[in-house]
């Protein structure tokens, strides 16, 4: 079952890997009306939450930049960075690269309990590395969604 869910880890990345290469950067940092976030913030905010839900909550160093938080974290926006955001080859390397670490990292651990329990923002609490992993792959797919209909956005009004 680890390696079925590696093999799914791999095919949302994937999309999402895809996606950042197509979506031309100019359109990274719009905000169409209706909506909170760019696209760059989507793809940050992809990131970073992986790389939280993985191994910051299991209580090991994160391996992002460390303005990825300040940037992309939950609660953060684009109008209050006051910073140059990473481009998005920057972003893509930080996504391709974190495949290999979490496999590295969970594999044989996906049991494992937290040291922690851990409650999101939504109210969800996780109690092993498996359980946080996996919501990985649904908060990711949301995000995606959302960079689709803001690019879908920009175009329609372009």
């Amino acid at each position: 079952m680890e390696q079925l869910i590696f093999e799914h880890m791999e095919t949302v990345r994937g999309i999402t890997e895809k996606s950042i290469e197509r979506i031309p950067e100019e359109m990274a940092d719009i905000i169409p009306e209706g909506f909170n976030n760019s696209i760059r913030w989507n793809f940050g905010h992809i990131a970073f939450v992986q790389e939280k839900l993985v191994f910051g909550i299991s209580g090991e160093k994160l391996n992002v930049p460390v303005n990825y938080e300040r940037l992309f974290g939950a609660g953060s926006k684009p109008a209050d960075w006051s910073e140059p955001p990473p481009s998005f080859r920057e972003i893509a390397s930080v996504l391709a690269g974190q495949k290999s670490r979490i496999k590295t990292f969970l594999h044989g651990r996906l049991d494992q309990q937290l040291p922690n329990p851990y409650t999101n923002r939504s109210g969800i609490t996780f109690y092993t590395s498996g359980e946080a992993f996996l919501f990985g792959f649904y908060h990711e797919a949301i995000h995606m969604e959302t960079i689709k209909q803001i690019y879908r956005s920009i175009l329609n009004k372009g």
